[in-house]
């Protein structure tokens, strides 16, 4: 089969045919058609994240359909669209696991950076750890698997809000922007100063406000949810949420934060951060997502055009989200 793998030795991705994984007890086979590009992707290639399985196969955005169960194995029948998400597996024994907060697993694998992903033809997958899918465009489901649920993650941690924060309008706030709104938040946009476009493009969204990341909120925020990967993000939204009010850094690699007077995190702010996702994330987010409208924005490249996705994401040039379109859905 066809496959982008990453050799660790530079970021860019090699266009490899390598044999067909087999699924083994537990597992399924799935016939990917689409794989979104996530920013973790880049972090993996880019160094950020400095244990890779090598070679890898990235991408943890996979919708495909069920190909061929592994012997014994109980799953979605033969046919069925699914999703598979960033965390692939659990051990299921470990105090996290025991206590419901898999996402925290003392040994967990990771699609698309301890396990193989879906830049490529076919992929394996834990059974326990696919989603069910509508049918549909494949690639505007794509980004569901990780923006979607990382995004309504990181809401949830946010607590009850009236008046909510994002800052970085890419895919993951793009999406959450949208079930925020259908839940009568206010949302304010912050993006990359002078960024017009995705300044307008988060007001079409419904957003009521959008602006740079260096301005100032024009009113006190509940809440702020950082998707920038940008660690001076964090004392700029300390200073917009009210007392009382929680900074949640929602992506897994941040550059570090600096130094910031106590007095901005008094008055009982919290900064929290969001670590993957369980697999009730999902079973709450799909159906919420539905009931909102959800559509996503996204840029659709072929398989072996993954490196220029991927320096799309890492310039900048990309409104939403950036796909690997692999099938016709």
């Amino acid at each position: 089969m066809r496959a982008m793998v990453f050799t660790g030795t530079t970021p860019e991705l090699q266009v490899q045919e390598v044999p067909d994984p087999q699924p083994g007890p537990g597992q399924v086979l799935i016939a990917v058609e689409a794989c979104g590009v996530c920013r973790t992707d880049l972090h993996v290639v880019d160094g950020d994240l400095t244990d890779p399985k090598l070679p890898l196969i990235p991408g943890h955005e996979i919708v495909g359909r069920i190909a061929r169960l592994g012997p014994g194995t109980e799953g979605p029948p033969v046919g069925r669209r699914v999703g598979v998400p960033w965390l692939g597996h659990t051990c299921g024994v470990c105090r996290y696991c025991q206590g419901g907060q898999e996402n925290l697993c003392d040994a967990p694998g990771f699609t698309g950076y301890t396990l193989n992903g879906g830049y490529a033809d076919r992929c394996v997958a834990d059974a326990r750890f696919v989603f069910e899918l509508p049918e549909g465009d494949p690639v505007a489901l794509a980004p569901l698997l990780c923006a979607g649920l990382i995004g309504y993650r990181s809401y949830r941690m946010a607590g009850e809000v009236q008046r909510l924060g994002l800052y970085g309008f890419g895919a993951a706030a793009h999406i959450l922007c949208q079930i925020a709104v259908h839940q009568g938040v206010e949302v304010f946009a912050f993006t990359r100063d002078g960024d017009v476009t995705a300044q307008d493009f988060a007001r079409r969204l419904g957003a009521v406000w959008a602006g740079g990341s260096s301005e100032k909120s024009p009113v006190e925020l509940d809440a702020a949810i950082l998707f920038a990967p940008v660690g001076a993000l964090v004392p700029a939204a300390l200073k917009a949420v009210r007392k009382g009010g929680v900074v949640v850094c929602g992506g897994i690699h941040m550059s570090d934060i600096p130094a910031f007077p106590y007095r901005d995190l008094w008055e009982e702010r919290v900064i929290r951060s969001v670590a993957n996702l369980t697999r009730q994330d999902g079973l709450e987010f799909f159906p919420l997502a539905e009931a909102a409208g959800v559509r996503t924005e996204t840029v659709a490249y072929a398989l072996e055009d993954a490196n220029r996705a991927l320096q799309d994401l890492r310039t900048g040039r990309l409104q939403g989200a950036a796909v690997l379109r692999i099938a016709d859905g």
